[in-house]
């Protein structure tokens, strides 16, 4: 795998670069009120997706929306339709929903150097601004822009759509913001109510570890069943709390109601020119989702398993999704424990990204849904073809999926 520093540098200073270059601006796309809060709708032939002006956070989110079968796999926290009657306990939770982008990503409980940081940061619960929405030829993208306080720095968010292609891809362009930090994406699926019904398939990993402090603390209404602070090298085995209790198979979700949990995972180095990938496969549902990264940019992927297991307020109880969030970072633990050393930097694995003064830095993503054959259970792997990836299932039966794959390693996408 090419270092966290080398992949940042090698990416451009563009937020986006799109090889036709007769591209047409359009006015700013009109906001909608959406689950409570106001929205810029993005859309082409194959999906629609709702961005909050708030906290930038993207659901709901429509793949095949033109089809007898649309799909809609995101999470919208269950409080949004409702009257508020007393303030959240953190910014991020007026939008919780869907796909949204952290800096610094986790929970910011301690101060660093004099920075008072709200879970996940500001831009997860400020105000983002449209730069405009653009149409060239095949692509449509949203430009939202994002300026901080607590460390100054601007944030460019550009999402695009590219006709054919069930597909979101996006990049963050940071200004400023200069120190390390750690970052990254907090895609949240909505989860049925049957346990282990949703297959959770990875591109191959180095190892995977379980919170190393207490995630849910009962003192506070909260429960996990895995044990902290362990590692492991599948998904399939994680260790629980209990005193000889078998192994919990993370690959089956959801697991038993009442708990949340959290653990990290850190991709292998994928085959040269590969992104690394993550799967979650609704077979009762009839699709699959999909997430694509560069491991050099975000090198590992943290779990948040909520199934009903968190009873104070908001959550009351009620709240079951999977939060699958390609990340650096120390778990989800925010700024001080990320830029200081911790178990994974003692390993060699980096939690924060320097960011620098007179270098901006990219993160290039790409997320999407496919509709799977009935026979489809759980992805085992993904090959890779010039516009599109294949993913094969343990059955035998395979979806082939049209995505320029090589966006989340150079920011391009071909008109």
């Amino acid at each position: 795998m090419r270092s966290l520093a080398h992949g940042l540098t090698l990416l451009t200073l563009l937020a986006i670069s799109i090889t036709d270059t007769s591209a047409t601006s359009a006015a700013d796309p009109p906001l909608q009120t959406t689950h409570s809060l106001p929205a810029w709708i993005l859309q082409n032939d194959c999906v629609s997706l709702a961005i909050t002006q708030t906290g930038g956070h993207m659901a709901p989110a429509t793949f095949h929306r033109n089809t007898p079968a649309p799909v809609q796999p995101y999470y919208v926290s269950p409080w949004q339709d409702e009257p508020r009657q007393q303030p959240f306990p953190a910014p991020v939770l007026k939008a919780l929903r869907g796909d949204f982008f952290c800096l610094p990503f986790g929970g910011n409980n301690v101060p660093v150097s004099g920075e008072s940081h709200p879970p996940h940061g500001e831009i997860a619960g400020m105000e983002w601004k449209s730069a405009g929405l653009q149409r060239s030829n095949t692509i449509t993208s949203l430009t939202l822009t994002a300026e901080t306080q607590v460390r100054p720095g601007k944030i460019t968010k550009t999402l695009l759509l590219k006709n054919g292609h069930n597909v979101i891809y996006s990049t963050h362009l940071i200004s400023g913001f200069v120190g390390a930090a750690p970052l990254g994406h907090h895609a949240t699926l909505a989860m049925p109510d049957e346990p282990g019904s949703v297959r959770i398939a990875t591109s191959p990993i180095k190892f995977g570890m379980t919170c190393p402090g207490v995630f849910s603390d009962p003192k506070n209404g909260e429960y996990q069943r895995l044990q902290p602070g362990q590692r492991w090298n599948s998904l399939s085995a994680v260790p629980q709390a209990w005193k000889d209790s078998p192994d919990a198979d993370l690959t089956r979700l959801p697991g038993p109601v009442g708990y949340a949990d959290l653990v990290q995972i850190f991709p292998a180095t994928p085959a040269s020119g590969q992104p690394a990938w993550v799967t979650a496969t609704f077979a009762k549902s009839g699709y699959l989702w999909f997430s694509m990264k560069d491991p050099a940019v975000l090198n590992s992927t943290v779990f948040w398993m909520e199934h009903r297991g968190r009873h104070g307020f908001p959550w009351n109880g009620r709240n079951n999704c999977l939060g699958l969030e390609d990340v650096t970072a120390f778990f989800a633990e925010g700024l001080k424990a990320s830029v200081e050393p911790n178990e994974l930097t003692r390993q060699g694995v980096p939690t924060a990204v320097t960011l620098k003064q007179d270098q901006p830095t990219a993160v290039h993503y790409l997320q999407g849904a496919v509709r799977i054959p009935a026979d489809f259970d759980a992805v085992t792997t993904v090959d890779f073809a010039a516009g599109e990836a294949v993913f094969k299932a343990a059955s035998g039966a395979s979806v082939r999926v049209p995505v320029d794959h090589q966006f989340v390693l150079t920011g391009k996408l071909a008109n």
